[in-house]
């Protein structure tokens, strides 16, 4: 890389959700921030960190992407976008990955492509068998809660009783009334 050219750059999200404790508890946010802006590539050159509110894929926060040098571009480097980037390893790792080269020079870290993303990610589906187990779950719960109701006294099925009580009394009594009348 030429010392004119430019070294690679960090954007790095803090919107809504990355670099909260709300939706990642347990990260020093704060402390990752600092940590990624005193990277530095092979020539010993202080790699841009730029902070964006929003990325757009919350899901996968926290994000990072790394654009390329312009040695890196030249060599045919895109962006390349990170999510969950919330462990200190990761930080050691990219920062190996930005001396050797980062994108166009050097290949993805195998430590980092588990946290391989893209800025058109869609959020992941809900499967099917857990949103039948969840349906199964609420009418289990729906039925225990009809069996307890009907189990109480005065619930449904003391009520159910005392109709049928009521309504074999009254046919008693009008087949009485009938026998009187003849």
């Amino acid at each position: 890389m030429s010392p004119s050219g430019k070294p690679c750059q960090l954007v790095v999200c803090r919107g809504c959700c990355c670099g909260t404790k709300k939706k990642r508890p347990g990260v020093d946010h704060k402390g990752q921030l600092e940590r990624l802006s005193g990277l530095e590539d092979h020539e010993g050159r202080q790699v841009p960190v730029r902070v964006s509110k929003c990325l757009g894929i919350c899901f996968k926060a926290n994000v990072v992407v790394v654009q390329p040098s312009a040695q890196g571009r030249a060599g045919g480097g895109r962006p390349v976008w990170l999510g969950e980037f919330t462990e200190d390893r990761l930080i050691d790792d990219l920062d190996d990955w930005i001396f050797e080269g980062g994108p166009g020079i050097a290949p993805v870290p195998e430590s980092l492509e588990p946290h391989l993303t893209s800025k058109n990610a869609k959020k992941p589906k809900k499967s099917k068998l857990r949103k039948k187990a969840k349906a199964k779950k609420k009418a289990a719960d729906a039925d225990r809660a009809k069996r307890k109701d009907e189990a109480r006294p005065g619930g449904k099925k003391d009520k159910k009783k005392k109709k049928a009580k009521k309504a074999k009394k009254s046919a008693t009594a009008k087949k009485a009334d009938k026998k009187a009348k003849k």
